[in-house]
């Protein structure tokens, strides 16, 4: 008796699943339908100019779309709490002579399982990318369209904005001269104050030596002075005007 009822118990549990396998075989085909659908529908209607309409609308697609996700998830979680009754009864004591025969059943079923599973989540990934796809392209197209119907203003900032920006572009071609320029200043400088300090310190030499040449000197260093201020005032004006130039 207690193998009838646990033979009882097993027919039970395949007709179960072979149950719920009848219903997530239509509920995908249907699925697989509704996605093609929905690219087809937006293909037409990137394709068709006229006023027509199709039949199901890409929000009403949308909802079946999750509430078939739902369902086919909750055949599948069925469907896995089955196969996992099935593979616990294999275990159970008494079954050992017909062990092989029920793991070949339970085998088969497990990769009906596995099947179905990959089929959703294989037409489910296809069906989130046309819609992610199809919603970028739709936001490129309202930014055209909007771009197309601004088309005058959108030129005439575009051609202020490319002004700025060369002449941004020919202010930072300014300082850069001006940079090197200083640079090439600086370095000269630097080496004739070298050469100068050479100079300075044979005369001042030769000065020590010749009372009359020191007050020479004398002369010469203050001259050189003021040409130094002169200079460096002339440089500073011109470095001031072209900065104010440059950003002006």
């Amino acid at each position: 008796m207690a193998g009838i009822g646990s033979s009882t118990y097993w027919e039970d549990l395949r007709k179960q699943a072979r149950q719920l396998e009848n219903e997530l075989d239509l509920k995908l085909v249907s699925f697989s339908k509704l996605c093609t659908s929905y690219s087809s529908s937006r293909d037409g209607r990137r394709g068709d100019t006229s006023d027509t309409t199709p039949l199901l609308n890409n929000s009403t697609q949308d909802r079946m779309f999750d509430t078939m996700s739902v369902e086919i998830e909750q055949l599948l979680a069925k469907l896995t709490a089955v196969n996992d009754k099935m593979a616990e009864y294999t275990n159970t004591p008494g079954t050992a002579s017909l062990n092989s025969a029920l793991m070949h059943t339970l085998q088969r079923h497990r990769d009906i399982l596995q099947d179905y599973t990959q089929e959703f989540h294989k037409t489910k990934g296809n069906f989130l990318a046309i819609r992610e796809r199809e919603d970028l392209l739709g936001s490129v197209r309202k930014d055209i369209e909007s771009y197309k119907s601004g088309s005058g203003v959108n030129n005439r900032r575009t051609e202020l904005f490319l002004k700025e920006h060369e002449h941004l572009r020919n202010s930072d071609r300014l300082m850069d001269d001006t940079i090197s320029i200083a640079m090439a200043t600086k370095e000269n400088m630097t080496s004739q104050r070298g050469m100068l300090k050479s100079i300075q310190s044979r005369v001042n030499t030769l000065a020590n030596r010749f009372p009359t040449i020191n007050n020479l000197i004398q002369r010469i260093n203050l001259r050189k002075r003021r040409d130094s201020l002169i200079l460096g005032t002339v440089i500073g004006v011109c470095t001031i005007l072209l900065l104010l130039y440059a950003f002006h």
